[in-house]
């Protein structure tokens, strides 16, 4: 373990070096992903002391035992070594999971787009929802969002919704939120009181950059349009929103929440790379749980993912069997506990398939 950890040490004090460079600290991309990587070796380094202090601690107190001379000393060194014992299987363990190559997906901020399923009305309305419950919990996180484009639902809520988010490792995040979403109450329309399921789709993009993506103009094509709001209504006379048509896959983009038509056309283009890069990444995952026959992480976009049960106060999340009598926090944002479940399920994986390395 401790050959492994001195390994990532000289990574650690190269990027050190690295990152007080001053040509380094002018290429602006280069700076940030070396100052993330520096972040993420720090964590190591933090637990590599860790390691080193507690194996000298149980190397001090064997050689006391071994001793005898002292009977009081043996005494505190038992303890000692018991304690050491203890906390070093631990230690390793949270050690292993760093030395895991993190997925470069992970640190990409997100598109997200929510769009409502069956149930008409009502399924607007609770794709409405989910977006205050994600809004919620970005902020919670010191993460931003901004919408991109939105179609308001007839009676509240949203046919559909895009958003970005961006901050520190959203997409490794959020990205367990991706599939069918549905549930069970009683709508507002509803005169009997009869309880409806209704279902929202979720889709996580990584969003991707000018270099994941290459986009050859020719296959795009342009339309400007007037920016509409509630029923179709014409919200300003300039043609200043923006759809984009990538002509080989038929993937359309579009982008109506800025008033200038530039910054419109450069969100639909951010959209439209975005869901370019997740058509690959989709196929590579597809793939990954094929081979890994994940729970979390399947690539089935399609999936039922997490009911919503009003009448009881209850959230599932069919992946991993996780039920939490908990549904006003959840729905107004405390996602936490349900994310870090997931996470947990995802590294317990992660360490498995890693363990003949260690």
């Amino acid at each position: 373990m401790l050959d492994k950890l001195n390994i990532v040490k000289q990574r650690f004090d190269e990027v050190s070096d690295l990152i007080i460079q001053p040509d380094v600290i002018s290429d602006q991309k280069r700076y940030i992903r070396l100052n993330k990587e520096y972040k993420d070796l720090r964590l190591i380094m933090d637990k590599r002391d860790r390691y080193i202090e507690i194996s000298n601690r149980m190397k001090e107190a064997e050689e006391i035992i071994a001793d005898g001379s002292d009977d009081e000393m043996m005494e505190m060194a038992k303890l000692q070594l018991d304690e050491a014992r203890e906390a070093l299987p631990r230690l390793e363990e949270e050690i292993k999971l760093l030395l895991i190559p993190k997925d470069p997906e992970d640190a990409k901020d997100v598109v997200m787009e929510i769009r409502a399923g069956t149930g008409g009305d009502e399924a607007s309305i609770f794709a409405g929802d989910l977006f205050r419950m994600y809004t919620k919990y970005c902020e919670s996180r010191g993460w931003k969002t901004n919408v991109i484009d939105l179609s308001e639902g007839t009676s509240g809520g949203f046919k559909e919704i895009h958003f970005e988010v961006s901050g520190e490792d959203v997409y490794g995040t959020l990205k367990f939120e991706a599939g069918v979403h549905r549930v069970q109450r009683v709508p507002q329309t509803e005169t009997q009181g009869r309880v409806h399921t209704s279902a929202a789709t979720v889709l996580v993009l990584p969003e991707a950059e000018d270099f994941d993506v290459q986009i050859d103009p020719k296959d795009v094509r342009v339309d400007y349009f007037c920016s509409s709001g509630p029923g179709g209504q014409s919200v300003n006379t300039t043609y200043s929103a923006v759809r984009l048509t990538h002509i080989p896959t038929g993937i359309v983009a579009q982008c109506q929440d800025e008033k200038s038509q530039h910054k419109n056309k450069d969100k639909a283009f951010k959209v439209l790379r975005s869901r370019l890069y997740d058509m690959e990444l989709a196929k590579k995952q597809e793939e990954d749980a094929a081979k890994r026959n994940s729970q979390v992480s399947s690539g089935d976009r399609s999936a039922k993912i997490r009911t919503y049960n009003y009448p009881q106060g209850r959230v599932t999340d069919h992946r991993i069997g996780l039920t939490l009598y908990d549904l006003q926090n959840i729905i107004n944002g405390d996602l936490q506990r349900i994310l870090d479940e997931l996470m947990l399920v995802e590294n317990t994986e992660k360490l498995r398939e890693a363990s003949e390395i260690f």
